[in-house]
């Protein structure tokens, strides 16, 4: 019988994507393996590969277009073994309904202990479980076992129902949702209104976003609704480092490695968030994680925005190391052939607009992170150095900080140990 190709979930966060294009035809043979599509995610282009075999019967959905939900049908195989090869007319598929604003969610009522709670949620109406905000995953988990997500407070972004609330549910067989009702006022908040279209007789183009700019509109809108930011700025100097970066270069240069100082800052980022663990964290409604790894994000803008490929366990490895997957993962993110694992996580962030020649700037958090760096150019100012007023190299560093999760005191003491990191490198090498 034929077989629905359906559009893939290309990372646990994907909701929908854009069918940039077909590698295939109608009529062409195809195997396991073999490339059908690239699909536009919200950060990168993805090959989309077949898993049976059979014939391309037809295709649903064209090519460019965008906004195709997760799980639609975008074209049918016929087996090889089926005795009807022509294809059987399917009609397009119907769009999937908008979700419910987050506004009009209702809270759950909880008015006894968890352990009154009954054990068996009710059947849930699976209509009911589409219209919900909640992840692909979390859907079809809740699909699986027979759980009803109208009444769950998601603890995801604006107030999302993700993997670990519909796990929650499934503990013991109880309920868990007084556990989690502290969101509500997240799910409560009206949602982000659209801008109101602009009318002017001013000469313009309109110019559509891109999946990954619409993404970043959506996140850091929320970011900055959501998140209390605080920010701390030091000033640090850098002519040690320089300098051993040179030493370092020197040495490495038959290995073809050249260290930026980026590469330098990322590893003291990542001995900071070891050295001062309060700031390792990612604020959770009702709970915290505390992070036992640093990995680091690292902001990289690339030509329809900026994607944040993440160093893994940087405070273990060497400088060395650390530069050459930067530079390999900017080169991918440029071409858009980033993994999801290469880019979703990270600890904290890092963003470095020195090379731009700015000399400060805020950075706005990457939630569920609870900081960012934001590093400004290094330059030559006056300083005082043991009571003597010098000429030195300096740069000023600031980071943002979620301040539900990290203290100002906490804060500070981590800009206090990442200045004097900098300033005392071979801490960095040790």
């Amino acid at each position: 019988m034929p077989i629905e190709l359906k559009m893939p979930a290309l990372s646990p966060t994907m909701e929908e994507g854009t069918l940039a294009r077909w590698l295939v035809k109608e009529g062409d043979k195809v195997s396991s393996g073999d490339l059908l599509a690239e699909i536009e995610t919200d950060k990168a282009t993805m090959e989309f590969e077949a898993v049976d075999e059979g014939i391309v019967s037809q295709i649903l959905v064209a090519e460019g277009t965008d906004g195709v939900k997760v799980g639609a049908v975008i074209a049918m195989i016929q087996g090889e073994d089926d005795a009807a090869p022509a294809p059987k007319a399917v009609a397009a598929p119907t769009p999937a309904p908008a979700p419910a604003p987050v506004a009009n969610i209702p809270a759950p009522v909880v008015s006894s202990p968890v352990n009154d709670v009954p054990a068996q949620p009710k059947k849930p109406d699976l209509a009911e479980n589409d219209r919900v905000k909640a992840s692909p995953l979390a859907k079809r988990i809740a699909v699986n076992k027979g759980l009803d997500l109208t009444a769950v407070a998601g603890t995801g972004p604006n107030g999302r129902i993700v993997k670990a609330d519909v796990e929650a549910l499934t503990g013991e067989g109880r309920s868990a949702i007084a556990t989690i009702t502290s969101n509500a006022s997240l799910r409560a908040e009206a949602p982000v209104a659209k801008p109101a279209a602009i009318d002017t007789d001013i000469p313009h183009e309109v110019v559509k976003l891109s999946n990954m700019r619409k993404t970043i509109a959506r996140r850091l809108t929320e970011s900055k609704q959501q998140v209390p930011h605080i920010y701390l700025t030091v000033d640090v100097r850098l002519d040690a480092l320089l300098k051993l970066r040179g030493e370092l270069n020197a040495s490495l240069e038959s290995r073809g490695i050249k260290l930026s100082v980026n590469d330098m800052l990322i590893k003291a980022l990542a001995l900071t968030l070891i050295q001062v663990p309060k700031c390792n964290v990612s604020f959770a409604g009702d709970n915290m994680l505390q992070y036992n790894r640093a990995d680091i994000s690292v902001a990289v803008s690339v030509p329809t925005g900026l994607i944040t490929p993440i160093i893994v366990d940087a405070s273990s490895k060497p400088l060395s190391k650390i530069s050459t997957e930067v530079a390999e993962l900017a080169a991918r993110a440029k071409e858009g052939k980033l993994q999801p694992h290469e880019y979703q996580g990270g600890t904290a962030s890092i963003s470095n607009m020195g090379m731009m020649g700015i000399k400060q700037f805020d950075a706005v958090i990457n939630p569920p992170q609870a900081m960012i760096l934001a590093v400004g150019a290094g330059e030559k100012r006056p300083y005082i150095v043991d009571d003597a007023l010098t000429i030195a190299t300096v740069m000023s560093a600031t980071g943002s900080f979620d301040h539900r999760a990290i203290d100002g005191a906490d804060g500070a003491m981590f800009m206090k140990v990442f200045k004097e990191l900098v300033e005392k490198p071979l801490g960095l090498v040790a």
